[in-house]
């Protein structure tokens, strides 16, 4: 799995627990740069990324996967999009993302904080068949970071059913419904 990110490494091991597989994240294995993600979209992304790691994982007979997500906002024009995980420059964390959320957002009424998680999962598999799975979650943003659990924007972003930003509803409940959980699920159809 094409991924540094401690919180997606231990949500996609949960999601794909009990098939027979190893899941190798790019935090077991030796140093490797992968390629900056600047296509233009969250599949030209995820994919950049899996075929960067092509060469050695088909060494071993595995499959890569590699995924590339985001948040869009409505009344930012879909912002920040494929750049959600650089949102407040380069090397900035979670909690300077969602400042710069929040702050672009301020005073704005709760029906004017419509937004969309996106996941793309690039599978390849050995041989070179390459397989592109789309998933997303809708909801809005708070005006507020709420609850403790999951990354990213998991603290701003409510999904409306429940109420709740995906930081208060904990990782079991979150992938039920999230845009990730719901393309692994799609993904664990296909590696099984």
């Amino acid at each position: 799995m094409a991924t540094r990110n401690p919180g997606k490494e231990q949500e996609i091991k949960t999601l794909l627990l009990g098939l027979p597989l190893e899941v190798i994240t790019l935090l077991q294995l030796p140093p490797l740069t992968l390629p900056e993600e600047d296509e233009d979209t969250y599949g030209g992304n995820a994919l950049k990324k899996a075929r960067a790691l092509r060469a050695a994982a088909e060494a071993r007979g595995a499959i890569i996967m590699a995924d590339d997500s985001g948040l869009e906002v409505e009344a930012l024009d879909g912002r920040p999009g494929v750049h959600t995980a650089r949102f407040a420059g380069r090397g900035a964390g979670d909690e300077a993302n969602n400042r710069l959320l929040l702050e672009q957002m301020r005073g704005l009424p709760p029906e004017q904080r419509a937004a969309v998680f996106r996941c793309v999962i690039a599978l390849l598999f050995p041989g070179g068949e390459e397989k592109l799975i789309e998933e997303s979650c809708h909801g809005r943003i708070a005006a507020a970071p709420r609850g403790r659990s999951g990354f990213g924007y998991d603290p701003l972003f409510i999904y409306e059913p429940a109420g709740l930003t995906f930081a208060q509803m904990g990782e079991i409940e979150k992938s039920k419904v999230s845009h990730r959980g719901k393309a692994l699920r799609r993904a664990r159809l296909l590696l099984a």
